[in-house]
């Protein structure tokens, strides 16, 4: 299927922003692309090769499409004038004052946009929510472009992206589903239309579904609730399993036979993280109370309050085992992502964790492949000389001396190591915290390791 050559802008360069429009890019060569932020820093970093995001396979897409017909730069205004339509994808955070606070999406990047669109405009555009945002959010970028005063009618579609951390490039080249949210007049079946023709050009047609404008915008939303509330029950259960000896992946891999359950996100671990989950539960939770809706609102309030639950709980079965005290105790830190196969610590478990041990005066040797180390210790507050917080270049330096192993993302490399090699080199008796059940606790106990795993009973040392 063809489609005639189209200019693209895209305000935001995060981790939505940069891939999806590197995938558009790649698959739609007649149209243009923009990516454009306002952090030259990020700019400069997508047009280095040294990407600001780590995304397995991004490089190569980035590479094959920059120059050409993709192109990432600081000027918003002039590509909103160049373009035809413009996605929307900056950060909504949850809101940390006023009303709202700790629940509701924080929009002013999202209203700073809308009036950047309606001061630079010189046509109608389409414009297109690519940010996680509450559901009626077109209201506000519909009533600051009706009010620009050039009286251009611009139609606002919602296209929310549903991409997994990890996985971003394999689930944008192959899609479970596009969602794309318009009004239901003729400009706003035709605004849908040109967007249905752009990703039909590599998604299968009856793979891109069509709804009004509040459909989709509440689907995001409901989708990653669904998904947290799955994470937060097995973890629930996995503390179950701790106290009868039961085995959470057994439960799990028995339930999840279940066509009616299925098998995805009843992993149980330390907690999900992400930028996406926490804040777009408080949002569901702040409309459930703004709707008089109070019941509801505590449903799925219980689920961040059970992702909470299971962070704390994991630092206490630490620390009751290292004989009730960590300080002063060197505890070995693998992994700081709040999920493998990325470089985002947003909302990750292992910043909770990592403070709360720090609060018990504990000492951290911290290692993850891709988070930089600077990065580490802005997220856990210490300075680059702080004794408290030694960052490692490897996962075998961690070890050295150490009285426990924590394991919080579940890294591939972590599987290879041998455990006879780290358990020589810490302390003894010698703890293994798994909390992402990553590694054969079997083989670790045979080591010598006492094992502790997430819903697993305790192994003592052999």
């Amino acid at each position: 299927m063809m489609t005639p050559k189209i200019n693209i802008c895209c305000i935001g360069a995060g981790y939505v922003g940069g891939p999806t429009m590197a995938m558009i890019a790649a698959k739609c060569p007649d149209c243009r692309v923009e990516v454009v932020d306002l952090n030259e820093r990020r700019i400069a970093a997508w047009n280095s090769d040294e990407l600001p995001i780590y995304e397995p396979g991004l490089e190569d897409l980035v590479k094959a499409a920059k120059g050409r017909n993709l192109f990432f730069t600081t000027d918003v205004e002039s590509a909103v004038r160049r373009a035809d339509v413009v996605f929307v994808s900056v950060n909504t955070p949850t809101k940390t004052f006023g009303l709202g606070m700790d629940r509701a999406a924080d929009l002013r990047f999202v209203e700073a946009v809308a009036r950047t669109i309606a001061r630079s405009a010189d046509r109608p555009k389409i414009i297109v929510e690519k940010s996680t945002i509450p559901v009626r959010t077109a209201e506000l970028i519909h009533t600051i472009l009706a009010h620009s005063g050039n009286g251009m009618r611009h139609q606002v579609l919602s296209n929310p992206e549903f991409l997994a951390e990890g996985s971003a490039v394999a689930d944008l080249e192959n899609p479970d589903r596009i969602l794309i949210g318009g009004e239901s007049t003729p400009e706003g079946r035709e605004a849908m239309q040109v967007l249905v023709d752009l990703y039909a050009q590599w998604v299968p047609r009856d793979r891109i579904l069509t709804t009004n404008l509040w459909s989709s915008e509440l689907s995001k939303l409901v989708a990653n609730a669904f998904l947290a509330q799955r994470i937060s029950s097995i973890n629930s259960i996995s503390a179950l399993c701790e106290a009868t000896e039961a085995d959470v992946d057994e439960v799990a891999l028995a339930i999840g036979a279940d066509s009616r359950i299925g098998p995805k996100f009843l992993r149980a671990s330390v907690g999900f993280g992400g930028s996406c989950f926490q804040k777009d539960v408080l949002n569901l939770v702040y409309l459930c109370e703004h709707f008089g809706l109070p019941e509801a609102a505590a449903y799925w309030e219980q689920v961040i309050q059970m992702n909470d639950w299971q962070k704390r709980r994991f630092t206490v079965r630490v620390i009751r085992a290292l004989f009730n005290t960590v300080a002063g105790k060197a505890i070995a830190i693998w992994g700081f992502a709040f999920k493998k196969d990325t470089n985002d610590t947003r909302e990750s478990p292992a910043i909770s964790i990592c403070r709360q041990l720090l609060q018990e005066r504990a000492v951290l040797h911290i290692y993850d492949p891709k988070v930089k180390p600077e990065d580490i210790r802005s997220a856990l507050g210490v300075g680059e000389g702080d004794p408290a917080v030694r960052v490692a270049e490897d996962a075998l330096t961690t070890v050295n001396g150490a009285h426990a192993l924590l394991v919080l993302t579940e890294w591939d490399e972590f599987r290879s190591v041998n455990p006879a090699q780290i358990f020589q080199q810490m302390m003894k008796p010698a703890w293994v915290f798994d909390g992402r059940n990553l590694l054969d606790h079997q083989a670790l106990r045979t080591a010598g390791f006492r094992v502790e795993g997430i819903g697993r009973a305790p192994l003592p040392g052999a």
